[in-house]
């Protein structure tokens, strides 16, 4: 079928995008790589479509489907939306993704090479052509750039052989794209999906809940999007959830189960009414987590998988508890972050939890000495600290005390937990002994990093303190906030505040650390106190912890370079991701940036960007089947030359 054909059909109808497809994940090296395959006549590959009845076709978009036989795409999504992106000038109703990758596309004539839009490269010279512009005029498009380069005697010179390269470009409108197809009654969604996995071994496979939402889709075209809104809202809110994320919210509403299999029979309107009330939990429980222990963005939002587990028994309370009962459920959430009780399988630790709410009629102290007997304890040790890094476990629990006590910033002697205004008023992770004078002492990394050597100030604060030395201005701030070098856990003893004393100082402020911390655990549990107190102290892993992002400049750098990739078109990496044993749960590492399924979803390698990590570390992470990379520059090369031709990419080597 001729690539016009096939536009054309996507305009009227008859073909479009299954609601289980992904969205649009190429980046512009990719579109700019198939647009010099199609004009060279080189093979770009054929095409694979399910041909079913319109009527029962959940689709993606809001576009109407002729009636009749529709083809839905199955394979070659990416290459067509791109080829309708640049020759429409526009995305296809069943768009999702990033529309940069395939807009401003311009040919040279000289050189036969496609590039996208470079003001001071290409403004001034009449040799680039815009594609798009010469796709939607046609012939007539080729006489008005004829006439163009007409003007300068030099490009006259070339107009016969210019004229044979326009038509060229024009014929990849022409060109035939070979399409099978799959058709037949016995081609049940559940099938289909199977060959769609199948087809794309290579990349990244639909997952359970891409399956139950494609079900649900069939019945309730309007869900992924109504979902999509909820997620949008919170990342404006500083939390990054997925659809999969929300979709276990709504199956353990609706269900009372973890596994989405159970999903696939419920109505419509049963699932529109779960979302909604699902939505309304999150947004309760997401202001508890936030007012009452501070966790108030997603790099200090741990156990989130514990929120489905939440909103289940939120839901099972008409949406409404008493003070006393959100308390007990938030210490229980707590526990469930400083633990790690959702890194290992996920769906099976959440059906054993909702097990233990629906056996016990919602009794959460069954739930927390559940948590007890798997941890070996509740209260929290000085050795519970050890580790270090912004990726810690401990780390959001650092930033909890900061938020539910009367931390106070150490320059303005105000409290950490109030609302404070301005830019520079947002607080900032603080390296209590500056990083530079420890390693001019020879403290290694793991040891400058501490989470012993961290506390959260204000960003002025930060800035005004700089590589100024404990013992130089600790004396200053107390002088001028008596009590703020208390309220941030920091021991008294001025012999303590010395770079040669650093190691004594660190356990001395791990011991306040764990007092402070089993406090506000306390103080979520009011009068039932016996809980924490009779509890014994839970297991303190004996593994070093490898990795971490080490300092705000780190987590910067991290997060620019993750903004870039999602501008690219591609998909956004997780910061400081947990490496966890796979039978035990257990921390082992924690990796900078990765993303576990690839940065697009043809691609299935898992990558991770590892800064200033060990051999130790990388050696693990490739063992564990991750592609790594050391530096930020090696990733960007890498993911320029994703979706590159052999040919493209041995030029870029060059």
């Amino acid at each position: 079928m001729k690539v016009s054909t096939i536009i054309e059909y996507i305009d009227n109808g008859h073909m479009a995008l299954p609601e289980f497809q992904r969205g649009y994940v190429w980046g512009p090296e990719q579109v700019r790589g198939l647009f010099q395959s199609l004009y060279r006549a080189h093979p770009v590959g054929s095409l694979l479509v399910w041909a079913t009845d319109a009527s029962s076709a959940a689709h993606r978009g809001d576009n109407d489907l002729a009636p009749g036989v529709v083809k839905l795409l199955l394979d070659g999504q990416q290459r067509i939306t791109s080829l309708y992106g640049v020759i429409r000038g526009g995305p296809p109703k069943f768009f999702d993704g990033n529309a940069k990758a395939f807009t401003n596309l311009r040919f040279h004539l000289e050189n036969e090479e496609f590039e996208f839009f470079q003001p001071i490269k290409m403004r001034d010279d009449p040799l680039w052509i815009d594609v798009t512009e010469l796709m939607q005029k046609g012939n007539s498009g080729v006489g008005a750039f004829i006439a163009e380069l007409n003007k300068d005697p030099e490009n006259a010179l070339k107009i016969g052989e210019y004229v044979g390269r326009l038509n060229q470009l024009l014929g990849v409108r022409d060109i035939d794209l070979h399409i099978e197809e799959v058709t037949g009654p016995d081609k049940t969604l559940d099938v289909v999906v199977d060959i769609f996995n199948r087809v794309n071994s290579g990349g990244t496979k639909l997952s359970k809940g891409d399956l139950a939402l494609a079900k649900i889709c069939a019945d309730w075209p309007e869900a992924r999007d109504t979902m999509k809104v909820s997620v949008a809202r919170w990342k404006d809110a500083g939390y990054d959830f997925t659809l999969d994320w929300l979709l276990r919210s709504v199956n353990t509403v609706l269900t009372g189960e973890a596994k989405f299999q159970y999903l696939h029979e419920k109505e419509a309107e049963e699932i529109a009414s779960s979302l909604k009330r699902s939505v309304r939990h999150i947004d309760s429980i997401l202001n508890m987590i936030a007012g009452r222990l501070g966790l108030d963005h997603d790099r200090v939002f741990f156990a989130k998988y514990a929120v489905p587990v939440l909103v289940r028994y939120l839901d099972s309370h008409g949406g409404t508890i008493d003070e006393k009962t959100r308390d007990k459920m938030l210490f229980w959430y707590v526990q469930s972050g400083m633990w790690g009780r959702f890194s290992g399988s996920v769906e099976s630790t959440i059906d054993k939890d909702l097990g233990v709410l629906e056996e016990s009629g919602g009794d959460l102290d069954q739930l927390i000495n559940q948590l007890r007997l798997s941890q070996g304890g509740l209260r929290v040790e000085p050795g519970h600290f050890h580790g270090w890094s912004l990726g810690a476990r401990f780390y959001p629990v650092l930033y909890m005390l900061t938020r539910m006590t009367e931390a106070r910033d150490l320059g303005s002697g105000l409290p950490l937990k109030t609302s404070l205004l301005g830019k520079m008023s947002s607080l900032e992770v603080h390296h209590i002994f500056p990083r530079a004078r420890l390693y001019e002492e020879d403290y290694s990394r793991a040891e400058v990093n501490a989470l012993g050597n961290f506390c959260f100030l204000t960003k002025d604060t930060n800035l005004a303190i700089s590589a100024s030395r404990p013992e130089e201005y600790f004396p200053k701030v107390e002088a001028a906030h008596p009590g703020v070098l208390r309220s941030q856990w920091i021991p008294e003893d001025p012999h303590l505040w010395k770079i040669e004393s650093y190691r004594d100082f660190l356990e001395a402020r791990k011991e306040l650390l764990a007092e402070a911390t089993n406090a506000c655990l306390a103080s979520l549990l009011h009068e039932e106190v016996q809980i924490l107190d009779g509890a014994r102290p839970a297991r303190i892993s004996q593994q070093v912890l490898l990795g971490g992002i080490t300092s705000e400049e780190e987590a910067q750098e991290l997060e620019t370079l993750n903004a870039w990739v999602v501008e690219q078109g591609y998909a956004e990496g997780q910061l400081a991701w947990d490496f966890v044993d796979a039978e035990t749960g257990e921390q082992r590492a924690i990796l900078d940036l990765v993303w576990a399924t690839g940065v697009q979803e043809e691609l299935s390698e898992p990558v991770a960007v590892l800064l200033d990590e060990t051999a130790e570390l990388i050696s693990m992470a490739s063992s564990a089947g991750i592609r790594c990379f050391t530096t930020t520059a090696a990733f960007r090369v890498y993911v320029e030359k994703l979706g590159m031709t052999p040919e493209q990419d041995g030029l870029a080597a060059e």
